[in-house]
């Protein structure tokens, strides 16, 4: 793996080493942590990688790493930098031959996004994106249980994603997250919905196998001077019928990270939340509710195969980001060896999933900010 962006000042860098590494599937063996050369060579020192694999800029680093032989380079780049800088190191890392892992949302405009797809139909490389979320062991047992038809024909989906950082205007303090996620010119047209909006968008398709086909929606900027919205709300209609509301707000005081989604069918339902990981609860209208726990042989196969720990312990964050780089590195794997990976092993966030998320997030603005109410279909 190399690595641009996540450097020792970064946020979420760490967090994709960690997951990245945690199954030793994965070696870190070069990377370009930083537009500042100093940030991004003190960085690599501290990963213990030698000087000349640590790069001044992702080009340099593309262009050397594609020199050096096969089993020496890196195999993919994962880009873990502000919406605005996937786009470029993206395709530099297609075009010149590398698998591709990124951040959400994939990209800066749903155009950039259809330019990706189109390489990789060229190229037959792999890339995945981190929507974490998916990779929990109890989110895909639901997924599985709701494709063998549990819970009947879905009719109602309702998913939250309340957090409380931005109750005040943080990115007037210095704080380097706050300052780029509410900033149109690197963090997009939208703020709330495109940074975690698109995260219960996604929760909600993945689980129940759905699309969205139009929605609803209202945004708003609680906080004075802000210019993206921190807040937002939207009614969604899927293809199969089903009708959900979807909740999103970065100022809900006192709120962390409480994602949560419930589903209903004809005949059951499902809740989960991602606060208590390990639990997924399935309510029946003839008999008990059911408590189903990770890691107590409850679950399927694809949430076993996703699953580390034993009954009790918790699967949390670092392991639902680290299931999506171990079944994308088995899924190159396989390839490289010539290989059909398995179902289990294409279990993760792909093109399609970061092209309905830019679709998600054009479609919400063009209309959340219309005073009417006013139905808008998913932007082709």
């Amino acid at each position: 793996m190399g690595m641009v962006g996540g450097g020792s000042d970064a946020f979420i860098g760490a967090i994709h080493r960690l997951a990245a590494l945690m199954d030793n599937q994965i070696e870190l063996v070069c990377g370009c942590f930083s537009v500042n050369p100093e940030v991004s060579l003190s960085s690599g020192q501290s990963y213990f990688l030698p000087e000349n694999r640590i790069y001044n800029t992702y080009q340099e680093m593309f262009e050397s790493e594609a020199q050096l032989p096969e089993g020496e380079r890196m195999d993919f780049v994962t880009i873990v930098t502000p919406n605005f800088v996937h786009f470029d190191p993206a395709m530099m890392a297609l075009n010149s031959g590398f698998h591709v892992v990124i951040d959400k949302p994939i990209t800066f405009t749903l155009d950039e996004a259809l330019q990706l797809q189109k390489k990789l139909e060229e190229t037959g490389l792999t890339l995945a994106l981190t929507h974490t979320y998916s990779g929990y062991p109890a989110v895909k047992d639901a997924k599985a249980r709701v494709a063998r038809g549990e819970l009947g024909k879905i009719r109602r989906i309702y998913v939250e994603y309340p957090q409380g950082w931005l109750a005040s205007k943080l990115e007037d303090t210095g704080n380097q997250q706050a300052s780029w996620r509410t900033d149109p010119k690197r963090s997009g047209k939208a703020g709330c919905m495109g940074d975690i909006g698109t995260h219960a968008h996604h929760l909600a398709e993945y689980i129940s196998g759905l699309k969205v086909t139009e929605l609803c929606a209202e945004l708003n900027v609680f906080v004075p001077g802000r210019l993206l919205d921190d807040d937002g709300a939207a009614f969604l209609r899927f293809d199969n019928g089903a009708r959900g509301v979807l909740v999103a707000t970065q100022v809900a005081a006192g709120e962390e990270n409480a994602l949560k989604i419930r589903m209903y069918g004809e005949k059951g339902g499902l809740e989960w939340s991602q606060m208590e990981s390990n639990t997924l609860w399935l309510k029946w209208h003839d008999r008990p509710t059911e408590m189903v726990r990770v890691g107590t042989g409850q679950m399927g196969d694809i949430a076993q195969h996703n699953t580390r720990t034993p009954g009790g312990h918790p699967e949390g964050y670092l392991e639902a980001f680290a299931n999506i780089y171990r079944n994308f590195s088995l899924t190159v794997r396989a390839k490289m060896n010539g290989e059909q990976p398995t179902e289990a092993m294409l279990d993760f966030p792909g093109i399609e999933d970061g092209i309905r998320g830019m679709q998600f997030i054009d479609t919400v603005v063009e209309a959340g900010y219309n005073d009417s109410v006013k139905w808008v279909k998913f932007v082709d």
